[in-house]
């Protein structure tokens, strides 16, 4: 049995004895969304399942109720074809089991967005438009930063990935420091801070947008793709060349 059954596939692969990823074994389905096919290098934990979607992927925590992180790809053609009418239509992953997942109702009155980590705004097709909304794409964000600084370095990617010679591959996800708060009677964890790596596979070139998941946070100067290594103890980009 695998130690992460991807939950598209109709057999899950072999575990592989080597010491790798726990995630790369789940992702068989969509392994376009990782630059050369690799998912992260993480350790293994609880309650960890792969999620692949018509335009990211996402490995999902059934301990916070949120994502690990979500990747995607975007290239120019991508960009250009993310025209789609924003559904709104939020949703519980239904292939999640129910206590590992969170519920419409744990963000009613919360005080917190349900901030995506794919954004509507990269969604290339009406199906994959209507697949953002799934809350295991979602972490509790605050507003402000949701609709302010984050939106602006949402637009910013995408408009990089039109520039780009080719494809550029993006991580985003949650990051839980100190005494993580929770909302809603399924206890969905409320990240404090927020990240976004960026790849060019063309270039090699790296940078993360980290934020505090905080009303007053505002757009800072990226860090270093080895800074990200450092703070969150996850080799995002395993095997590659980062310049």
């Amino acid at each position: 049995m695998a130690l992460l059954p991807s939950l598209h596939a109709k057999s899950p692969p072999a575990p592989n004895a080597a010491a790798i990823s726990a995630a790369a074994t789940g992702f068989a389905d969509c392994p376009e969304f990782f630059a050369n096919g690799r998912p992260p290098a993480i350790a293994p934990q609880p309650r960890l399942r792969a999620l692949c979607y018509d335009a990211f992927a996402v490995l999902h925590s059934g301990s916070t109720k949120t994502p690990v992180y979500v990747a995607q790809r975007m290239n120019r053609a991508l960009v250009e074809d993310a025209n789609e009418k924003r559904s709104n239509r939020f949703y519980a992953d239904a292939r999640l089991p129910r206590a590992e997942r969170a519920e419409l109702d744990d963000y009613k009155r919360s005080g917190y967005s349900r901030g995506h980590m794919a954004p509507a705004g990269d969604m290339p097709t009406a199906q994959a438009m209507a697949q953002s909304f799934s809350l295991a794409n979602m972490v509790p964000q605050s507003m402000a930063q949701n609709s302010g600084p984050w939106a602006r370095i949402e637009q910013d990617t995408r408009r990089y990935a039109h520039r780009a010679r080719g494809d550029v591959y993006i991580i985003t996800g949650p990051v839980f420091q100190g005494e993580a708060g929770t909302i809603g009677a399924n206890h969905v964890h409320v990240p404090s801070h927020l990240f976004k790596l960026v790849y060019d596979a063309q270039t090699q070139r790296a940078w993360v947008h980290w934020q505090a998941n905080a009303d007053d946070a505002t757009v800072t100067r990226p860090i270093s793709y080895q800074e990200l290594v450092r703070r969150t103890g996850i080799e995002f980009l395993p095997g590659l060349q980062v310049h």
